[in-house]
């Protein structure tokens, strides 16, 4: 299978939301993905080792959007590579990791440049709260991020939701309002 192969088929494999059944593929196409299959968090806002949390956090997904799925997919393979083990382990810096492992995957891929632009900004700041008074990107692709966080939210410790949703709907309220 050639790169264009591959990329329709991650992109047919997100869109119908079946990467759980192409995990083999997954892995194939994207090797680094390995390494945060069964990686364990070891952090209270945490219940699931890095891997299962991104699938649910895709699961949790609520658009069909291939930026934001990408995104999703890719915004945490820097965790096992920016752990630092202390009374709780911490994942600081993993942002920028996982955001430049994401880049030379997308065009190892040869998605275009615009494309990688976009999931690249949104794995960048999955984790940096949105100023809905200071937009940092187009409107667009903020309500994308705000997507992705929600999502990401969602796939944290059950207990530890609904805090993290109240602070997104905030968010949203005073981005809808602009």
């Amino acid at each position: 299978m050639d790169t264009k192969n591959y990329r329709a088929k991650l992109n047919d494999i997100l869109l119908n939301d079946t990467y759980e059944e192409n995990i083999e593929f997954l892995v194939n196409v994207i090797p680094e993905i390995k390494d945060s299959i069964g990686f364990k968090h070891n952090h209270p806002h945490h219940h699931l080792d890095v891997w299962e949390h991104t699938l649910l956090a895709l699961r949790n997904a609520n658009t069909n959007d291939l930026e934001v799925k990408m995104a999703l997919l890719l915004h945490d393979l820097g965790k096992p590579h920016s752990y630092q083990d202390e009374e709780i382990r911490h994942f600081h810096g993993h942002p920028e990791v996982s955001e430049k492992m994401a880049r030379e995957i997308l065009k190892r891929l040869e998605y275009d440049s615009n494309f990688i632009e976009d999931v690249c900004y949104l794995i960048k700041y999955h984790d940096t709260l949105i100023d809905p008074n200071n937009l940092d990107n187009t409107y667009e692709l903020v309500i994308k991020r705000l997507l992705v966080q929600y999502a990401d939210a969602r796939a944290h410790s059950p207990d530890k939701v609904a805090k993290k949703i109240d602070k997104l709907n905030k968010v949203k309220e005073n981005l809808i309002r602009k």
